[in-house]
């Protein structure tokens, strides 16, 4: 008997039908059997199921000799399945890679629960993805089992059929079944989590629901949209028919005056001249079935009026969005005046404040913060202002850390005052240069990818991105930090721009040019690691042909069982992905589990160096960083062709590598287990590279940047130490104009 029965209906959907049983008969665990449900498909379906049947031994087909429609189509499907559980796919989405594995994993961890509902992410068909607004519900009840009545947010999730896999016993015993018509999920997903004594969730993607363009059934204009009323009188009958679950009916009564109005709402649902016919149908249930002294939400009372005063109120809530929409445009305009008279008024600078910024005002962080702590030590009289973005980042600042938040009041006096600025990111274009104000660029890193004007040439890397005005901005530098010659020479090129080079080292590396074998066990400890293990740290990158950066290149949970007892994976993901529907791909799942360890939310990067035996990377400017260590690093490599043509690179890296390349899992894999991936071949090649790309990191570049540019001093030489820096040249230290 198989653990899923993964049932899917087929109607139409040739161009998308290969990518969605790839997406299940292609993943790590194979205890499924497949059953796809011939809804009498008029395109080439029959034929691409079948060959599919003839060639994998758990897909079986059954072709139904008319069309019935998705819910009958379900139900037919599902006499025929013997497996454990039962999950209904529809045959324009896709599984997320790993995930049956992960959904096995959770139905063991909980005992075999009547239902598990999981998470699943929109991707749209100009490029988008967007996960699951609630996700946060499935996260805040992870662990154990619950029923609807002692969780009841789980019902403020998307009410659908294909977010949950369902013990088949348990469907049996209650005879569930689909009702014809559109919104089928509907009088299937409420009495389903009302019925279940346990369900459980798991906060990982395992679905991609696919956002067509045209062709979908809820984005066709139609009547038959008008089968939601129907739908919602079933689910009623069911609650008349269980007395013990009638207080639930307040909760349901205004889930379905949400719903109607929701679908009234979308401008591709109903034909225009239905509008008014649906709302009265809407309302009328909405009195049938109101509980007796329920209180009705403010937002639902339009129901209990006529259409005429639902359109007025559209008309309203649509002007008042207009209106705030021209305020905030207004007020910005005013700002930026404000400010350009200010500037004019020339009030003088203060030569003892320095406004500093990291990563688009998220914290103190990166190389301004290490600059930061150098200038208090060694010039406490100049006084240091954090921008901060909002007062969330602020909350987790120390005690005497100084701050405003961008474009308050504060923000404006500090920056019209300063006469020094340190951002790893430009500012923004708002802020205007004062003359004899000082601007110390840092940048984020060695760059590998093309960066500035050479983006020019790569329009798909820059999509959304102004590169001219970005140059303007960074006209305003009046010296860019180098950590090499290679980078010296890249951001001359790339930024074209008034500015001189200070060979200086990258401040954040202080810690890791100097660190020894023990500087990293307080973090390990702060992050779980047990005693004795081997960190392997994995940091991956975002791609530039994917539009949302994200591009699944590893199983993790495969990965970290390979590495063997002894051994912590540890995870930290590029920033731009931290937000998105990466963490909810396995990561944040495997976290809770214990099975590795998720490190992206560990504010400094060099701190999870600083902890790491080992690091996998792709293409992330961190393996400069932590060549600084000296510790192995390996290089996956398995897209670098499409990497480098998307977005365009300085260096082959699998030609100049810091370490061995794998081109495939298979090869990641063998590196480890055959522990090649700390062999002296490992070790010469890392050493060339720290060679050439630590140059100038010596423990003392926050110092250096202090002294030089703030203080007015001479540039503190390098280090002469031939261990630490073997490729040294006269000259390092100086200012070298660009």
């Amino acid at each position: 008997m198989p653990r899923f029965s993964v049932i899917v209906p087929v109607h139409k959907v040739q161009g998308y039908l290969h990518a969605c049983l790839d997406s299940v008969l292609g993943q790590s665990y194979r205890d499924i059997e497949v059953i796809a449900v011939d809804d009498r498909s008029p395109d080439g379906c029959r034929a691409i199921l079948d060959a599919y049947a003839a060639r994998d031994e758990r897909v079986r087909v059954l072709h139904l000799p008319e069309n019935v429609g998705l819910g009958q189509a379900r139900n037919a499907g599902m006499p025929l399945a013997t497996g454990d559980y039962l999950f209904f796919l529809d045959s324009d989405d896709t599984l997320t890679p790993g995930a049956l594995r992960a959904l096995a994993d959770r139905l063991d961890e909980a005992g075999d629960p009547d239902v598990l509902v999981f998470d699943y992410a929109r991707t749209y068909w100009w490029g988008g993805t967007r996960r699951n607004a609630l996700a946060r519900v499935l996260a805040e009840n992870a662990g154990g089992t619950f029923t609807a009545a002692e969780r009841p947010e789980i019902l403020d999730l998307l009410m659908v059929v294909w977010n949950k896999v369902y013990r088949r016993d348990f469907v049996g015993r209650e005879g569930f079944t689909f009702p014809p018509g559109y919104y089928e999920d509907t009088p299937w997903t409420f009495p389903v989590l009302l019925s279940a004594e346990r369900v459980a969730a798991l906060d990982r993607i395992c679905l991609y629901y696919r956002q067509r363009r045209r062709g979908s059934i809820l984005s066709t204009t139609s009547r038959r949209h008008f089968d939601v009323h129907e739908q919602y009188a079933r689910v009623f009958r069911f609650l008349d028919a269980r007395p013990a679950l009638a207080h639930w009916r307040p909760v349901l009564h205004a889930k379905m005056g949400e719903h109607c109005l929701d679908i009234l709402s979308k401008p591709d649902r109903l034909p225009p001249s239905d509008k008014a016919e649906f709302f009265r149908r809407t309302a009328d249930m909405f009195r049938a079935h109101r509980p007796e002294g329920a209180r009705v939400p403010a937002p639902l009372r339009v129901l209990e009026g006529g259409y005429a005063g639902y359109v007025l109120r559209r008309r309203a809530e649509r002007a008042g969005r207009d209106l705030a929409r021209r305020a905030r445009q207004a007020r910005t305009a005013t700002a930026a005046r404000a400010v350009a008279v200010r500037s004019s008024l020339r009030r003088p600078l203060d030569p003892d404040l320095a406004v500093y910024s990291a990563f688009s005002h998220r914290g103190v962080l990166g190389d301004p913060a290490a600059i930061h702590r150098a200038a208090r030590e060694i010039a406490p009289h100049l006084r240091g202002v954090w921008v901060l973005a909002d007062e969330e980042r602020a909350a987790a600042l120390p005690p005497d850390t100084e701050y405003v938040l961008l474009d308050s009041p504060g923000y404006r006096r500090v920056t019209e005052r300063a006469t020094y600025f340190v951002n790893n990111v430009n500012w923004s274009g708002a802020l205007v240069k004062r003359p004899g104000s000082v601007h110390i660029h840092t940048h984020q890193g060695t760059p590998l990818k093309f960066m500035g004007a050479d983006l020019l040439g790569k329009p798909g890397a820059r999509q959304g991105f102004d590169v001219p005005q970005m140059l303007r901005r960074a006209d305003r530098w009046d010296h860019s930090l180098v950590a090499n010659r290679h980078s010296e020479l890249v951001w001359e090129r790339a930024y074209p721009c008034h500015f001189a080079s200070l060979r200086s080292g990258s401040p954040r590396n202080d810690v890791l040019a100097v660190a020894g074998p023990d500087s990293g066990r307080e973090v390990r400890a702060r992050l779980g690691v047990p005693e004795g293990d081997t960190v392997v740290l994995y940091a991956p990158t975002r791609r530039d042909y994917r539009r949302d950066g994200l591009v699944e290149r590893i199983d993790l949970a495969r990965f970290a069982a390979d590495l063997g007892a002894g051994h912590t994976l540890v995870v930290r993901l590029h920033p731009s992905l931290a937000d998105g529907p990466a963490r909810g791909l396995g990561l944040a799942e495997l976290h809770r589990r214990g099975v590795l360890v998720d490190a992206t939310d560990e504010p400094e990067a060099q701190d999870v160096l600083l902890a790491a035996d080992a690091l996998v990377t792709d293409y992330s400017a961190l393996m400069f960083d932590y060549a600084n260590l000296d510790r192995p690093i390996v290089v996956y490599a398995d897209d670098w062709d499409a990497f480098r043509a998307s977005r365009g690179a300085y260096l082959d890296i699998t030609a100049e590598a810091p370490g061995h390349v794998a081109r495939s899992y298979r090869e990641l894999a063998w590196l480890f287990d055959s522990g090649t991936w700390r062999d002296e071949e490992a070790a010469r090649l890392r050493s060339a590279f720290r060679e050439r790309y630590c140059e100038f990191d010596d423990g003392r570049a926050a110092e250096r940047v202090v002294r030089a540019l703030m203080l007015g001093e001479p540039v503190p030489e390098h280090s002469p130490d031939p261990a630490r820096l073997p490729a040294q040249a006269a000259g390092r230290g100086r200012l070298a104009p660009s």
